[in-house]
This record gives structure tokens, C-alpha cells and sequence, in this order.
């Protein structure tokens, strides 16, 4: 990740303080003499008016919500005090996103195969609610947490970047748009119960780091190694308040710009210190293959005429020369140190410097004149 955002508190937060108050103060005080009802939410004022228009209501987002909490407090009536205990410390390990992303061995996160393994006859119920949670969409819910274009109003108006911070390449729709971008789960929804709704773990996002290249990816998991086990690791928090920068170094194995391959582009990335996290975003987001393509697909080749274009260009009446290749880099790399996302120049910057190195900014002799 390039850069984090900045959090924004918003009313939708308190859609997962109504799921909070659900799991301890509901599920996991849940007992067979006790049968559920809306008077079971009673210690919440607003989640209990919620729940009994819901209960009184025939629509089928009210019986998703209702019928679900209901039907997973039945589950919990058999379970012991063990097993609420685990349950507990992985809802509150699943929330803590940083702590998750800092890769902190204390705590102990839960995949839905965990649950499957632990609690096989839970496993169908808190799937289908979770998952879908995100979704939920009920008018009663609205009015008291708002709802997700309302966040993203609030969001992109303190995140003003206007780039994806996964990839700094592709933009995102800003306050000025009426439309939004599609927010993130991190840590997968398909995968990971209980933050559904949690904005720690809702990230928005263009469409390609998104869709076309997470998806369903695990960031705290390596892919299988060769033992076919899956190994933790450290991912970028993306609402780290921790200042860090992706430092990247392009070099170009030779000068033929034309017959230039992926593999003839190299891409360093640091610093030291942040190499797990880097490691992991590239991975997730396909960042090597992302960076060399946009070199090859006519960019790279778009900002190298640039430079050969000021440096050629003479005004034949006053006699003035063009901008030299070292006076262009300089302006470049002023740009990147203000604007490093904007017009992609910190792969420009990097780019142009490697091809400085393989010599493609060497003096050229110009028709007409003495070598």
C-alpha cells in the first residue's frame, strides 16, 4: 500500500456497535430456558426499536436481519462456557484489524473452516448472516446509522488523494462525483466471520486491485508454500497512523526501448523495514506485473519522448535549445517529491532515471552537424 488513509468516524460505526452488543450481551448469554425475542435487545434502546419493527414487519430484509439473529441465538443455547469463551476471543481477534495486520502472534483470528471444525451445526447460520450483513439494506437500519454513499461522501472528503492507494495508478471517484467506488473487505468477507460491517476492515478501492487482482486473497496468509501449508504475515494497515514511504527503483537491463520485455524491467522496492508488508502488497495486488505494464503499455515509452522531445526541440529564430535531459529529470523528481501520484510520477521518476542509466539520454548528434 503507497499510502494509508485517514480514518473517518462516521453513524454507520454504529451498525457494529448493534452486532457487539448482539454477540456478547445476546448470543453469548443465550440460554435454552430463554426463548429469543426483541425484548432480548432491550439493554440497546435503539437496536431494540429496531428489532421490534422488525419483528412486526413482513419484508424480507426485516426477516434476514430478525430471523437470523434469532435463529443463531438458538445455536448458542447449546454451546458451554468453553466454548463461548473461544468464540469471544476470536470475535474480538477478528475485529482488531491492526493488530491483525501487525501480524501480533497474540492474537487468534478465526476462518470460517475454524468454525466448521469447532462449531459445524453454526457454521451454515453465521455464514449466510455475516456475509450478507454488508449488504443489508432496511429503512429502520438507515435511520439510525445512515448509510454507505453517506460514508463515502465523508470519506473522500478528509481522503483527497483521489488515487487507489493500492496501486497509485488508477483514480477514484471523489467528492465531486455522484457516484462512489466500491469499498473493500480487507480481510475477506468470505473468509473471515464477525467484520463484515467493521470500517476498520472497509476500504475503498478501484475496481482492478479490487476485483481483478484481490478478490478473495488473504492478506495475512501467504499463498501455500511448497509443504502446502499457509504461513502469517505482515500486511500494510491501511489506516496506519505509523508514516512510512514505498521507496521504488526501476532498472531497465538494456536500451533497446522497442524490444523492451516485463523481464527486462527490474523493480526494487524498500525500505528495509517495511519489506514484509511490501512483500505482501505486492502479492495481494499484483503490483510488479501492474508497475511493468503500465511501462510497457505506452506510458514508459510516452514519458522517454517527452524527454528526447524537449531536448531536440530548438526555436529556429531565437536559437534557444530545449530543455536537457538532466534539467527535465530535476523538474520530474521536483514534481514526484510534491505530487508523487499524480500523472503516476513515481514510476515516471523511476522510470526516466533508469533509462538515463542504460544511457538513452547519452548526447545526440543533430543532422547537419559536427560529431
Amino acid at each position: 500500500m503507497l499510502f494509508p488513509y485517514t480514518y473517518v468516524p462516521h453513524q454507520m460505526e454504529k451498525m457494529q456497535t448493534f452486532i457487539d452488543f448482539i454477540f456478547h450481551e445476546v448470543w453469548c448469554k443465550a440460554t435454552p430456558e430463554i426463548n429469543f425475542s426483541f425484548n432480548s435487545c432491550s439493554g440497546n434502546p435503539e437496536l431494540f426499536e429496531v428489532m421490534k419493527k422488525f419483528f412486526y414487519s413482513d419484508k424480507k430484509n426485516a426477516d434476514f436481519f430478525y430471523g437470523n439473529v434469532e435463529r443463531i441465538y438458538g445455536h448458542f443455547t447449546h454451546l458451554n462456557l468453553k466454548q463461548i469463551r473461544r468464540l469471544k476471543w476470536w470475535y474480538f481477534s477478528n475485529n482488531d484489524i491492526e493488530r491483525l495486520c501487525a501480524n501480533d502472534q497474540s492474537l487468534h483470528p478465526a476462518h470460517y473452516k475454524d468454525i466448521e471444525r469447532k462449531y459445524p451445526t453454526l457454521l451454515k447460520d453465521l455464514r449466510i448472516f455475516f456475509s450478507d450483513l454488508y449488504d443489508f439494506d432496511a429503512s429502520d437500519i438507515k435511520a439510525k446509522v445512515g448509510t454507505i454513499n453517506d460514508h463515502y461522501k465523508a470519506f473522500v472528503t478528509v481522503n483527497k488523494t483521489s488515487k487507489c492507494p493500492f496501486c497509485g495508478i488508477n483514480d477514484l471517484l471523489g467528492e465531486y462525483h455522484s457516484k462512489r467506488e466500491a469499498y473493500d473487505h480487507y480481510l475477506p468477507k468470505v473468509l473471515y466471520p464477525f467484520n463484515s460491517i467493521n470500517f476498520k476492515n472497509l476500504v475503498p478501492a478501484c475496481h482492478h486491485c479490487n476485483s481483478s487482482y484481490k478478490g478473495r486473497k488473504d492478506p495475512r496468509y501467504t499463498p501455500k508454500d511448497p509443504a502446502g501449508a499457509f504461513v502469517r504475515r505482515k500486511a500494510f494497515y491501511p489506516f496506519s497512523t505509523l508514516p512510512y514511504v514505498v521507496d521504488i527503483k526501476i532498472t531497465l537491463r538494456h536500451a533497446d526501448i522497442e524490444n523492451l520485455t516485463a523481464t527486462d524491467i527490474n523493480l526494487a522496492f524498500g525500505p528495509p523495514n517495511i519489506a514484509e508488508q511490501i512483500d505482501t502488497w505486492k502479492d495481494v495486488y499484483g503490483i510488479v506485473e501492474r508497475y511493468r505494464g503500465k511501462l510497457l503499455g505506452g506510458d514508459g515509452k510516452a514519458w522517454l519522448v517527452e524527454v528526447l522531445d524537449e531536448w531536440r526541440w530548438s526555436d529556429d529564430t531565437a536559437g534557444a535549445e530545449g530543455k536537457k535531459p538532466d534539467e527535465y529529470l530535476r523538474d520530474v523528481a521536483r514534481h514526484t517529491l510534491k505530487s508523487p501520484y499524480a500523472n503516476a510520477n513515481f514510476l515516471k521518476n523511476g522510470f526516466l532515471h533508469g533509462c538515463k542509466t542504460v544511457g538513452l539520454f547519452e548526447p545526440i548528434v543533430k543532422a547537419g552537424t559536427a560529431p
